[in-house]
């Protein structure tokens, strides 16, 4: 997510997936000699042998297979990114001899602090209920800077069939987070029932993907402001060279991502590196249009380098201080930049870690004033969630508030517009509490950044763009947490019996996820979201705000919130 922590396990099996039973020394030996294990547990089997075995342009894999989808994890497709290899473009995995076992995540991006918001804008660390809808540490997450890696879903492996491609990108805004933290992002039930491959991965974030040396360091450092952009490139590369023998189509890539990868999604699509190594996309929650000025990215760096005492002419040095320390002055520069004030109006801003507009790697703003001329022929499906940040979990009290505190909270932000911007989201939304009304009108930082992006998109008219807004609500918790920021990931992967602390494992919720990602597979496949499985999903265009609402019933709005959202853009 956008904003979000990352939670921790230990190490060994925790984040394996696979619980192997106590198995006979005569049973394990014969299986040795046959180099073959299949193990039942339950109604899953899970086969490791000879026959899990593929080949990357770097050498063989041995991966697993659970239940007629091969699984593998940890895949190189960047070399280490320690020492010399720091703030420097990704170089391509060392090669190894023999079979190299894919079968656990491998390490994440370190990582620095990262807090979301609560109703009352205050910070709020991932806490008990947050962790347990979420599903959050579901693996483990082991930092360190061996990180470029990937994870593999798919139906197939050494087979002639090619399957669209699903590239996940994942939140944390680009600070934060990893490919496998949440449980929702486990890609085995989209391959298996919708007949793709998927594909996970890590990156370089924060201080180690977006630190600006290029004043500072010259030339050699000219792409350190955005070498996190170039590890996702570097992804999209190894498809290209690898995933025909995963089963999978190089000419049919989707990259689709939540919050901060919904904005790592849109910077693609502004950068010429990119260009031609995906074809569709879809952007969840992802609450952008603009990347970094050089001035702000470039101030930070001068901090980060204050923080560990070397002067401008000492800058290689940074590639050499150990990663506890470079991080801790990563946070404590951060400290020194603006603070980040809860807003009604915004949550991207220049306050945080992210790409920067350069010359060459991301010459231009992603989708601003509009949508990138380089990807004008990419189909875009973009949407939000209806409540986001404000969501009551952790809070229960919240859920009390009333009308007075409503238009108080939204006169703060909006003055003498409150009224008329409350009325108008009354409107639209009359059984909504006034809790929910508050949640509703707090997302539409989110909301008009997303029906941005679909119109500019739109106004290219060379690929269509799509509309969503998530509003299903949760039964888990009393009901209490609405359509918050996330909640949607597991039901487009599919997975809603499998996070079932979200879902509550109801049927309402399995159809509803069914639904989801056939759409994002359908649009996957061919650009185009629709289904006989709910009404007919119209393009969104300027003249047509055409959007799809996903809850309990599915149904396509003309222009949602449009007086709201434009009483607040004229606010």
């Amino acid at each position: 997510m956008f904003i979000g922590k990352v939670a921790t396990l230990g190490a060994g099996w925790a984040g394996s997936d696979i619980l192997f039973p106590r198995v006979s020394l005569e049973r394990a030996a014969e299986a040795s000699s046959k180099q073959s294990i299949a193990i039942s547990c339950g109604n899953s089997k899970v086969t490791v042998s000879n026959e899990t075995v593929s080949e990357t342009t770097a050498g063989k894999i041995r991966g697993f297979r659970r239940n007629g989808v091969y699984i593998f994890k940890g895949v190189p497709y960047g070399a280490s990114t320690a020492g010399t290899r720091r703030f420097m473009p990704p170089a391509s995995p060392e090669p190894w001899s023999g079979i190299r076992n894919a079968l656990q995540y491998g390490r994440v991006c370190p990582y620095q602090d990262c807090a979301h918001f609560n109703s009352d804008g205050k910070n709020l660390a991932n806490t008990d209920e947050d962790a347990f809808v979420l599903h959050r540490g579901a693996a483990a997450t082991i930092p360190g800077e061996d990180c470029l890696r990937l994870n593999l879903w798919t139906p197939e492996i050494n087979g002639s069939h090619k399957r669209p491609v699903m590239v996940y990108m994942h939140g944390g805004g680009f600070s934060n987070g990893s490919g496998h933290d949440l449980l929702s992002y486990d890609g085995e039930n989209l391959a298996r029932n919708h007949d793709v491959v998927v594909v996970t991965h890590n990156h370089r974030l924060n201080v180690y993907g977006y630190l600006n040396l290029q004043e500072l360091g010259g030339e050699e450092y000219a792409s350190s402001a955005n070498v996190g952009l170039l590890d996702i490139v570097a992804v999209l590369a190894w498809v290209r060279e690898n995933i025909t023998t995963f089963g999978g189509d190089p000419g049919c890539v989707t990259v689709f991502g939540q919050s901060g990868g919904g904005g790592k999604i849109l910077a693609l699509m502004a950068m010429p590196a990119a260009k031609g190594l995906f074809h569709r996309a879809i952007v969840q929650s992802g609450p952008f249009l603009k990347s970094l000025s050089p001035d702000y990215s470039g101030r930070l760096a001068e901090l980060v380098l204050a923080e560990v005492g070397l002067s401008k002419l000492r800058v290689r040095e940074l590639q050499a201080i150990s990663v506890d320390r470079l991080s801790g002055a990563a946070a404590e520069a951060m400290k020194k930049t603006p603070s980040h004030r809860f807003s009604l109006r915004q949550v991207y801003g220049e306050e945080n870690w992210g790409p920067t507009m350069d010359s060459h790697i991301l010459p231009r703003h992603p989708f601003d004033p509009g949508a990138p001329e380089i990807s004008a022929d990419i189909p875009l499906l973009t949407g939000s969630n209806l409540h986001e940040f404000i969501n009551g979990l952790d809070r229960p009290e919240a859920q009390a508030m009333q009308m007075d505190e409503l238009q108080r909270l939204v006169s703060q932000e909006f003055g003498q517009l409150s009224k008329e911007i409350i009325d108008a989201y009354r409107g639209d939304y009359p059984q909504a509490t006034p809790f929910d009304l508050y949640a509703t009108i707090a997302a539409a930082s989110l909301r008009r950044p997303a029906f941005e992006q679909a119109t500019r998109q739109a106004a290219l008219s060379r690929a269509p763009a799509y509309a969503y807004i998530y509003a299903w609500r949760t039964p888990v918790l009393d009901g209490r947490p609405g359509p918050f920021h996330g909640s949607e990931i597991a039901f487009t992967f599919d997975n809603a019996e499998l996070c079932d602390h979200y879902s509550g494992g109801s049927a309402e919720a399995i159809v509803l996820s069914k639904q989801i990602s056939t759409a994002w597979v359908n649009f996957a496949r061919t650009g185009n979201p629709n289904d006989d499985g709910f009404p007919h999903w119209p393009k969104y265009t300027s003249k047509h705000r055409a959007t799809m609402q996903f809850d309990r019933v599915c149904e396509v709005r003309d222009d949602p919130e449009g007086q709201g959202l434009r009483l607040i853009a004229g606010a």
